[in-house]
């Protein structure tokens, strides 16, 4: 491979050389190259974009020979963080009551609840923020209101990236998609911004967080609410026999917990069970979401033609 002689050159280069690594890890590595050499041709002007490049290979290292040290300290990182693995269970039925044992099951329920919170927040920032573009535009503050606010959608974009990752396992980029340094003029800063596909695809994301939020939140609250109060049984029928709470229902008496230890019985083991089931139903829906949020969130690892 010929030796790079613009900051563009090297870029394009380990872009290939990262082909087919995850995007997050591309995002990153490609930021972290840019900003070093457009930090390095910035303390010496006088020199020129090929003769800082031929230098700062001999240094900082060629596109391949970064990329395989961005590899290597990606796996190094990801066995560090990766949470213990859950012994892997023959059965069935043990890989159904193993789900309690997954860690990121956890994480993915927290985040079901949380995305409530996060999905009104998101939302009500992108319309405000698109709704004051438009009525600004009209103004000469319009078009710095709108770098400003693109601006924090990117800002936002990163801590929402760190959100999914701790809860959900999933690889997401921990440096935006341009470095912010003084050799991109402020025209440049703002082309990249506008131009780049995953602004609007992360305001997509912010507003489709309402109601997604909404969709985990109430699966969520409902199914395990229903589980807990099924297993819950037991208390409720001995609060009944002691006439401390009134339980009627309009089942077989055989199966009715306010007559019969059978039904109470029944009705835990159902809780019991669904508990289980939303375990499932929770880490699912957790895997889903971080490719949804992969797909929206992270910049394609494919070359730029």
């Amino acid at each position: 491979m010929n030796a790079p002689r613009t900051i563009a050159e090297y870029l394009e280069q380990l872009r290939a050389a990262l082909r087919g690594a995850d995007p997050a890890l591309v995002q990153d590595a490609l930021y972290d190259a840019e900003e070093h050499l457009r930090a390095e041709l910035a303390e010496q002007p006088q020199r020129s974009e090929a003769d800082m490049l031929a230098h700062v290979v001999g240094t900082y290292g060629a596109p391949e020979e970064v990329a395989d040290i961005y590899r290597d300290q990606e796996i190094k990182i990801q066995r560090a963080l990766r949470p213990p693995p859950v012994p892997r269970r023959p059965s069935a039925l043990g890989r159904f009551f193993g789900v309690a044992a997954d860690s990121r099951t956890w994480g993915a329920m927290f985040y079901m609840l949380l995305a409530l919170a996060t999905g009104i927040f998101y939302f009500v920032w992108a319309v405000t923020g698109i709704s004051l573009s438009m009525g600004l535009s009209v103004l000469i503050i319009g078009i710095p209101f709108v770098v400003l606010f693109l601006g924090t959608v990117r800002a936002l974009s990163l801590l929402e990236g760190r959100i999914v990752e701790t809860m959900l396992g999933v690889r997401m980029p921990r440096r935006p998609p341009y470095p912010a340094q003084a050799g991109l003029s402020f025209r440049q800063r703002v082309a990249a911004i506008f131009t780049d596909g995953r602004t609007w695809t992360t305001l997509l994301y912010m507003m489709l967080m309402l109601p997604l939020g909404i969709i985990y939140f109430v699966i969520t609250v409902t199914m395990v609410s229903i589980s807990l109060s099924f297993i819950g049984s037991p208390v409720l029928k001995i609060l009944s026999d002691a006439d401390v709470i009134l339980w009627t229902c309009g089942i077989p008496e055989w199966l009715c917990p306010q007559t019969s230890w059978w039904g109470v019985a029944v009705l835990c083991l159902l809780g019991v069970l669904l508990l289980f089931a939303t375990l499932h139903v929770v880490r699912g829906l957790g895997t889903m979401h971080g490719t949804i949020a992969k797909g929206l969130l992270v910049r394609s690892a494919q070359p730029q033609v």
